[in-house]
């Protein structure tokens, strides 16, 4: 079964090993995992996709909080967060192909972030499904290069926080 954790951490050395580490140590596939920054410089957020059974997560959430630099650990399921992934795509992209690939850019509200002769880069952002459905669309063109970041997730806003439900 698929997960998707969050982990607030101290911003500190060897922390993302650890956690990594415990994941795999404990029979998870981690499917994606994200770490950055937050909007105070002493705290990182690690988001990771695994892939597990519910009892060896229980386990796994126990072993997180218990490490030293965890300051905070969520399990989203459902509706309970909003997530987003960025992928990056490099196209072979000449005169004869633009026009339908910036068709299917403005359908995904995909941005080009580069143009070269024969080339495009591409971004999209949006939930797992919009990615892969972009995907499916803009492989076929033929695909360079590309980079994706897999989710990033917080936990969804409640009324009493925000009364305004944005998403794409």
């Amino acid at each position: 079964m698929r997960h998707t954790i969050s982990v607030l951490v101290e911003n500190k050395f060897g922390v993302l090993a650890r956690i990594a580490g415990m994941f795999s140590g404990r029979g998870f596939n981690i499917e994606t995992l994200n770490v950055g920054p937050t909007h105070k410089p002493e705290f990182s957020r690690i988001t990771a996709t695994i892939l597990g059974d519910d009892q060896a997560l229980d386990q796994a959430f126990k072993q997180l909080e218990k490490q030293v630099n965890v300051i905070e650990v969520k399990h989203f399921t459902g509706t309970e967060a909003v997530a987003r992934e960025l992928v990056m795509v490099k196209l072979e992209a000449d005169a004869s192909k633009r026009a339908e690939i910036i068709q299917i850019c403005d359908v995904f509200r995909a941005k080009i972030i580069d143009v070269a002769t024969d080339f495009l880069v591409i971004e999209a952002t949006g939930n797992e499904n919009k990615v892969r459905a972009f995907l499916e669309l803009i492989i076929p063109f033929g695909v360079v290069e590309m980079a994706r970041t897999g989710n990033v997730a917080l936990e969804r806003a409640r009324f009493t926080e925000s009364p305004v439900e944005m998403d794409d």
